[in-house]
């Protein structure tokens, strides 16, 4: 079977001299696709390298909110170039987290509404993070979807079955990774079991969030067919189907090359 990981972060700055190891897992295991995540612009820039020199990688550019308030001067542009240059297939990580909170609200909603615009005006999709903001990043979304049309995916979600009822009408696709497999996550499981396979993604967010029973390890895309057995099981689905149909999603959004 074939996969693809809608999330995680590869750069060398989180693998080092692994990577090359790291890729050959996940191709070994199946992995065959991988969205590489920008959190800041210059890991943003590694991710397009990386997209640039490894078969089957695309990339997206983006500050994660909780760096938002430390964002430099001119890392913005460094962001709006790598769309521009037409180097990444998203844009993000951006979006809200009311758990850290180490970023004020006010910027983090400022530069989620400019993460926003620039999907809008160069029609990539959005990846956007959640983290106890699920109900606020939606009700910017829906603004959004207002103004113009807007491809999004919410990565690692963990909201309820309501929230992702909303998201998949805003025209959302919901990530989920490998919290999903955990012991005490039965009620994720239940609201997975909501989402419409045509907008369902398997990630593994890493180097986070090792799923079942690699958790507390670090994370790594060969373990994204732990996250996608469990999803299956739960669904009532086979693995084979959920694999072929979340790959195809994916490479859908992506604009992937077959």
């Amino acid at each position: 079977m074939e996969y693809f990981d809608s999330h995680c972060h590869l750069d060398p700055m989180r693998y080092g001299a692994d990577l090359p190891g790291v890729l050959d897992r996940a191709r070994a295991a199946g992995v065959i696709g991988m969205a590489v995540i920008g959190t800041r612009a210059a890991d943003s820039e590694a991710a397009a390298a990386l997209a640039e020199r490894e078969p089957g990688l695309v990339a997206a550019a983006g500050i994660h909110p909780n760096d938002a308030a430390e964002a430099e001067p001119g890392e913005w542009d460094r962001i709006v170039a790598l769309v521009d240059q037409g180097r990444v297939a998203a844009v993000g990580e951006t979006g809200l987290d009311w758990y850290r909170t180490t970023a004020p609200a006010d910027v983090q909603r400022d530069f989620f509404d400019r993460h926003i615009r620039l999907a809008q005006r160069s029609g990539l999709p959005l990846v956007i993070h959640t983290r106890e903001s699920t109900r606020d990043c939606l009700d910017m979304l829906r603004e959004a979807v207002g103004r113009s049309p807007l491809a999004a995916i919410l990565h690692s979600f963990t909201g309820t079955a309501a929230e992702a009822a909303e998201a998949v009408d805003l025209g959302c696709h919901l990530g989920f990774a490998g919290m999903v497999t955990f012991r005490s996550a039965a009620s994720l499981r239940d609201v997975a079991k909501t989402v419409p396979l045509d907008r369902l993604l398997v990630e593994t967010d890493s180097p986070f969030l090792s799923p079942e029973p690699l958790r507390g390890k670090r994370n790594e895309p060969a373990n994204l067919v732990h996250t996608a057995a469990c999803l299956a099981l739960a669904r009532g689905e086979p693995l084979s189907t959920l694999a072929a149909v979340t790959l195809a999603n994916a490479r859908r959004l992506f604009q992937c090359p077959r």
